[in-house]
């Protein structure tokens, strides 16, 4: 079989297994055809069947046999896979190369190194190719640099870039627009304009001309930056060139000279846009707009929009919203009526004007402009209703604001998220809970979230009418729709659930918390641990507590004597030990009944070792156990005694020698 018809066969075969067998039946024939093309040929097909194993091995075969034109086919072969994204196999066959000490093209270790940043491989898998490519001697370009430089950058390494970039001149290298591009565009991005503007002036004086990329990705950074200055020489370098802008960075140059307060400048770089041929955006006239605004130049700002003949709303809302916030009333309703005889505004106009007047409490004015809103062909939406029934709810008019939310719902509409939340609250505060849960469970459908404030206070006045199980399921609701609970809302329903001593609810509720990735602080283990101090929940509250102690929270000194109480009365001292040593250990405040009480269970549970440090450390106080506890430790407690341990922990001290001492260590 001749090579190029052993060529044939393999590329025609899908079989990559079956495809090598026929080679190596090839290769063992009178013929020659182990060629360069043969080679690359099974190569590629193993490949593409991910059969690196064969791949390896027919790599080394390769390199060992040196087949004519070694190094031409391996360039071949790290350019084809490098173009298919195959950056392991790209890896591996220079990795052959370096073993046999063969030189690779740069252009090919480039296009490796190219394609690892683009598809982010990972700094681990550039830095293991960057390696390999410098052990096979191949000196690297400015393009090299640049991409090792782009992979640190986007791996966080900034300082560890610049390092790269400073050493550039020891490898005969000079940076070029790409490399300041790299470095000004990341330092912005990681807040460090200034040192980006230091790189900028740096690229002045190395007298590296930018090319237009550099232009259009730096120039929208430095103005994001609030960096006008240099954007402004970059916009005058441009015009020097030859280039003209675009129009998103003329808008970006616009927004950033607005930010700054440089109208001036803004209108001017306005008037060069239009007289580029460009249209300009609705939010450049925005910005211009607003610019006008905050120094209360509002006629000038009207003047503007009509010598450019604006014909979007935008611009004249953003007017409208300013004369509110100015507090010029009249004037806002004047600039109204004139903008709608000229056909300029939309519902959101007429919304900015009744929302002020909602907010001002003035809901005479609101309703005035409703109707002729209603009169002009505008119908009112969402927002429209929710100032006004956030108007009532401030005005204590729950009523009102209640037959307003009626019209919505027939309306299918919804409210925002301030408006509903203080519905909410207002009934609550009537204690219509009826109304208040009707109202969440209509914009729970419509995805609407709650303020943690008026959650809490609809799952209280559930829990407060005895509609626990209600309760319970706003909560879940109110997580599906990305209202985070407080540790207060679980507590809530905590409580309730606790008075109706339904202690496996209360776990549940526990689990869920778990579930929702809940942090517990002190507060709420707490809370939970004496919820679950019964004799259905005794097992998870060892559980709690050791996972509360492990935290290194310490529950309050009531609590910790309930625990106490409990444990020893259930026999889950055993189990607990190790966390009440060390929440004795923390508290100065422990007294010596508590002791006792541990002391004494521990040995009744057969754990006498542990009672025995509990032990020590009562002594070092200068304590002495009670009489029971002291016939427990010596052997002579009778077996009458020992039935009555439910007994005993109950009782409180009345160990005479114990207040003594106790009197007087105080």
């Amino acid at each position: 079989m001749q090579p190029e018809r052993l060529t044939r066969v393999i590329d025609s075969t899908s079989d990559s297994s079956l495809a090598l067998r026929i080679f190596r039946w090839a290769s063992h024939q009178r013929y020659n055809v182990r060629t360069v093309d043969t080679y690359s040929c099974m190569i590629s097909k193993l490949t593409a069947a991910e059969n690196r194993d064969d791949m390896d091995s027919l790599l080394g075969e390769m390199v060992r046999l040196r087949v004519p034109a070694l190094e031409q086919a391996l360039n071949g072969l790290v350019q084809s896979l490098s173009s298919k994204d195959q950056f392991d196999e790209a890896l591996l066959v220079i990795q052959h190369a370096t073993s046999a000490k063969l030189k690779l093209s740069l252009s090919a270790c480039n296009g490796l190194l190219c394609g690892l940043v683009k598809q982010g491989s990972g700094l681990r898998l550039f830095m293991l190719a960057y390696m390999e490519i410098v052990k096979s001697g191949v000196l690297p370009n400015v393009e090299t640099l640049n991409w090792l430089i782009q992979a640190l950058c986007e791996s966080g390494r900034v300082d560890l870039a610049l390092i790269q970039f400073y050493r550039m001149s020891r490898k005969r290298c000079s940076p070029n627009s790409h490399t300041f591009e790299i470095l000004i565009m990341t330092l912005c991005s990681h807040g460090r304009a200034d040192e980006a503007v230091e790189l900028f002036y740096k690229m002045m004086q190395l007298r590296c001309t930018p090319d237009s990329s550099f232009y259009t990705q730096v120039i929208p950074r430095f103005c994001k930056s609030g960096k006008v200055r240099e954007a402004i020489k970059l916009h005058q370098m441009m015009e020097k060139d030859g280039l003209q802008l675009g129009v998103h960075l003329y808008s970006s140059l616009i927004r950033c000279l607005c930010e700054n307060q440089l109208l001036d400048d803004a209108m001017m770089i306005l008037n060069r846009m239009i007289a580029s041929g460009f249209a300009p955006m609705t939010s450049a006239y925005v910005d211009i707009v607003a610019c006008c605004c905050t120094s209360a130049k509002f006629h000038k700002a009207l003047s503007f929009l009509e010598e450019n003949d604006v014909v979007e709303s935008e611009p004249y809302n953003v007017l409208l919203r300013w004369l509110c916030i100015d507090g010029r009333l009249k004037d806002s309703v004047r600039y109204l009526e004139k903008l709608h005889s000229r056909g300029l505004v939309d519902c959101e106009s007429w919304n900015i004007l009744i929302t002020h007047f909602c907010n001002e409490g003035n809901i005479r004015r609101a309703s005035e402009l409703i109707g002729r809103m209603v009169v002009s062909s505008f119908a009112p939406d969402e927002s429209t209703y929710s100032a006004i029934i956030s108007c009532y709810c401030r005005l204590g008019l729950y009523i009102d604001a209640l037959g307003m939310f009626r019209r919505v719902s027939v309306s299918n509409l919804s409210l925002n998220s301030e408006s509903f939340s203080q519905l909410i609250e207002v009934l609550c505060h009537m204690e219509r809970i009826q109304e208040a849960v009707e109202v969440f469970k209509y914009h729970y459908k419509r995805g609407c979230s709650l303020t943690n404030n008026s959650l809490d206070m609809l799952i209280q006045g559930c829990c407060l009418s005895g509609r626990i199980r209600e309760a319970v399921q706003l909560r879940s609701l109110a997580v599906c729709t990305g209202t985070s609970c407080t540790f207060f809302t679980y507590d809530i329903i905590i409580q309730a659930l606790h008075r109706l001593k339904k202690e496996k609810d209360v776990l549940v509720l526990f689990a869920q918390m778990v579930m929702e990735g809940y942090l517990l602080d002190g507060y709420a283990y707490t809370s939970l641990l004496r919820s679950f101090l019964s004799k259905e929940t005794i097992f998870e509250a060892t559980i709690l507590f050791n996972r509360m102690v492990n935290q290194a929270f310490v529950p309050d000194q009531e609590t910790f004597e309930l625990l106490v109480n409990d444990m020893a009365l259930f026999s889950f001292l055993n189990t607990v030990a190790e966390s009440l040593l060390k929440v004795v250990n923390a508290s100065g405040t422990v007294s010596p009944r508590i002791y006792n009480i541990i002391i004494y269970g521990l040995i009744k549970e057969g754990f006498k070792n542990e009672a025995c440090k509990f032990l020590d450390q009562m002594l070092e106080k200068g304590w002495v156990p009670d009489s029971r506890t002291h016939q427990l430790l010596v052997g002579n407690i009778s077996a009458e005694v020992a039935g009555e341990v439910g007994q005993v922990y109950q009782t409180v001290d009345d160990d005479n020698v114990s207040n003594i001492l106790l009197e007087g260590l105080n």
